[in-house]
């Protein structure tokens, strides 16, 4: 006998069957179409010298014009490479402890002490940069901070820290993976626990131990997510964190040369010409990297590893 087939249900029938769930999805739906998608048009002010009282329809057109505003600039390079170089920083150092994370707390059988550590780990996250900034200055600050007084302590003299450029990658790459990693730890807990556990059953059968599980069966079983998560962070590596950098650097000139990124760098610049046509060009700009970079890994994940590929 024939299988009967299921009638194919239409995306009103679904909407019915699943109100609920619609219904929670909606505020992130309306966000997205709001200032995602409706935006789009407005990229073209890029190309046109833009008027508000004309609109985008009546603006003169001034083609590739605006792009100079920030590629003649003498800081392009700099604030370009800095950008690239924080954000790969970023990435790098902010995955691999939340991997670290994530097996750690996977490893854990005290569910108490398991839930704590997660609460305490993913308190940062909700701490504003403003904040993170004071209890920066309270660490680094010349003459009453933290870090100075231990060097005293050990008979060495204090460090103007706020004027010493090449020690502050460093620094934000511990705050930024601080504030960030135990928000993606979560992310690769839920992967761990979707794990199938005869897979473990199986190994301790064939008498694997717990470092052995977890770099046989864990990590590699991981890696799609670890790739995806990655590859979405590359599409956003031209975009700099500009509430962290603007927080914490402000307008502190003498930290620019390892600080200074397109975001800050543009900020800075059109909140004295206030041009919205030039600030769109730069945008536009970092979302056309941004674009050429993920195709390009995924393209590469593709080829040496389709299961972590995004399509």
């Amino acid at each position: 006998m024939k299988k009967k087939r299921r009638p194919r249900l239409g995306i009103l029938s679904d909407i019915r069957r699943n109100g609920t769930s619609y219904l929670l999805v909606l505020p992130a739906m309306a966000y997205t179409f709001i200032f995602g998608y409706m935006t789009y048009p407005y990229m073209v002010i890029a190309f046109q010298r833009f008027n508000y009282t004309k609109g985008i329809f009546h603006s003169e057109w001034v083609g590739f014009k605006n792009f100079e505003f920030f590629f003649r600039s003498n800081k392009a390079l700099t604030v370009t490479f800095n950008t690239i170089y924080l954000n790969l920083l970023f990435i790098v150092f902010g995955t691999l402890m939340a991997l670290a994370i994530a097996l750690v707390l996977n490893e854990l059988r005290k569910k108490l002490f398991v839930k704590i550590s997660q609460s305490l780990m993913l308190f940062p996250n909700f701490i504003s940069w403003i904040v993170i900034s004071y209890v920066l200055y309270a660490l680094f600050s010349m003459d009453m901070g933290v870090i100075n007084r231990i060097l005293n302590q050990f008979g060495m003299t204090s460090v103007n820290w706020y004027t010493e450029a090449q020690s502050w990658p460093a620094i934000l790459t511990i705050m930024h993976v601080w504030k960030g990693a135990g928000m993606s730890a979560i992310i690769y807990l839920a992967t761990i626990t979707g794990i199938d556990e005869t897979l473990y059953e199986a190994a301790e059968i064939d008498g694997a131990n717990r470092l052995q599980m977890c770099f046989r069966i864990t990590l590699p079983l991981m890696m799609p997510t670890v790739i995806i998560l990655t590859m979405l962070s590359v599409g956003k590596i031209m975009y700099g964190d500009f509430g962290m950098i603007y927080a914490l650097i402000g307008d502190n000139g003498t930290l620019y040369s390892t600080t200074d990124i397109i975001d800050t760098y543009v900020f800075r610049s059109l909140r004295q010409i206030g041009d919205p046509s030039e600030a769109m060009a730069v945008g536009l700009f970092q979302s056309v990297i941004g674009f050429i970079l993920v195709f390009g890994t995924n393209a590469i994940t593709r080829k040496y590893f389709k299961d972590g590929a995004l399509y």
